[in-house]
């Protein structure tokens, strides 16, 4: 019982206070820390896991869509495993804590544990709102990741993967980026699942980019058909500043993906394109906002969404045009291919402007393959399965293609194809 509220907790609210009692005492951080860290879990005890009463939640009700969690100890060891593209730096996250070597020339990095234990990290770990359960949990909990900080004017000529796996248990990363003014590199962020044990995974990207910043960050989300997955990834763009981010999801049981975006430098530009590959009865949830703060700023984000089977899928997008943010340009569309009578689809854009000078809109569509395209493709001699997943392939490809890295293309599309062999 929630002797704040009166709310009764449920099994998964009272396994994840359980969980902290028995964790709190392990966990790196020196006092501002740990006062941080019983901060956020007092808060979630207060408050509990939202449900579809909480606008930001109303297609994700938690209390009724996680009942148990899994043990804290992972199943089976879990090690690293081969870069999604050749010849990049992996810094790995091996059951939520660091392993292997770490370092990369030209790029300081630490052990998210150092930045704890020395108090550093401390301002970081707090909630961006009262509904923000993805930082308070992975506030509360975290103890393994890296903070990076790349300095001005570098040009990474090798992709950073940061690679989490794991196999089974409770595990809570995060990964504080900071990017030089005029740098460029890529960054991977890699979430997998070794084994069959059923795992709850919570992840934090803090990623800041000073003025004239060139960075494309992937995130691709693959872990396994039991597992949960929370990722959140916070992003502040300076002036002149330029992020392509794509998101692929492509796994998980139940899976929430938030973006949140601070376009705060004039002439900055955000790029966001996200593919969601549902299948089985998988519920996702892409959740997205961008603050346009300052004039002259853009934003495009397309979002392709393929739906198989029982799966449920959501997108939320929000982008608010501040009063002073004249010159916005900025345009979100979310297209949907929905293969099954028993899967659905949930989007909700939405545009809140409060300046007179922009260009700003938005759009959602859903639909079926094309019947002529597939008799078209049937005619020619293509069996009917693999006529349809080459369709299907076709829907999310030319998203991938935007990248115009012919490693990184290469790399997404054998997950997309892999994905569709098992699904179409």
């Amino acid at each position: 019982m929630n002797m704040q509220t009166g709310m009764k907790l449920s099994v998964a609210e009272m396994a994840l206070c359980e969980a902290y009692d028995h964790a709190v005492g392990e966990l790196p951080g020196d006092a501002a820390v740990l006062t941080a860290r019983d901060g956020l879990i007092s808060e979630f005890k207060a408050g509990g896991l939202p449900t579809r009463r909480i606008e930001d939640w109303h297609y994700t009700d938690l209390k009724a869509l996680l009942r148990t969690l899994p043990d804290r100890a992972p199943v089976a060891s879990a090690a690293r495993v081969e870069p999604l593209v050749e010849g990049s730096t992996v810094l790995s996250v091996e059951n939520g804590l660091v392993a292997g070597d770490f370092s990369l020339p030209g790029v300081e990095v630490r052990a998210l544990a150092e930045t704890l234990a020395d108090g550093s990290a401390a301002a970081g770990l707090s909630a961006r709102n009262r509904d923000d359960l993805i930082g308070k949990i992975n506030g509360a909990f975290v103890r393994g990741g890296f903070a990076l900080d790349v300095p001005a004017g570098a040009a990474l000529e090798k992709p950073i993967e940061l690679q989490t796996v794991q196999n089974g248990g409770q595990t809570h990363a995060r990964f504080p980026v900071a990017f030089g003014a005029g740098s460029t590199a890529t960054v991977i962020e890699r979430h997998l699942a070794l084994g069959e044990g059923a795992a709850f995974v919570t992840t934090l990207s803090d990623v800041t980019l000073d003025d004239n910043a060139d960075v494309t960050w992937i995130i691709l989300q693959a872990q396994g058909v039991t597992d949960t997955h929370f990722g959140q990834v916070r992003i502040r763009l300076g002036a002149g500043s330029k992020l392509r981010l794509y998101v692929v999801n492509a796994g998980g049981k139940l899976v929430r993906q938030e973006v949140h975006v601070e376009v705060a430098g004039e002439e900055a530009d955000f790029i966001l394109r996200g593919i969601n590959l549902l299948g089985g009865d998988t519920h996702n949830d892409l959740t997205f906002t961008a603050a346009h703060n300052v004039p002259h700023t853009t934003s495009s984000e397309i979002i392709r969404n393929v739906v198989f089977d029982r799966a449920h899928g959501v997108f939320q997008g929000q982008i608010c045009v501040a009063q002073d943010a004249q010159k916005t340009d900025a345009k979100m569309s979310c297209n949907t291919l929905l293969l099954s009578d028993d899967a659905d689809f949930s989007a909700k854009p939405e545009l809140e402007i409060f300046a007179d000078d922009v260009q700003c809109g938005h759009g959602a569509t859903v639909i079926d393959i094309d019947h002529t395209q597939l008799f078209y493709l049937m005619a020619r001699g293509i069996p009917e399965n693999r006529a349809r997943a080459m369709l299907v392939n076709a829907f999310v490809a030319e998203i991938v293609e935007e990248l115009e890295d012919e490693p990184l293309v290469e790399a997404l599309e054998a997950v997309i194809d892999r994905w569709l062999e098992k699904h179409a």
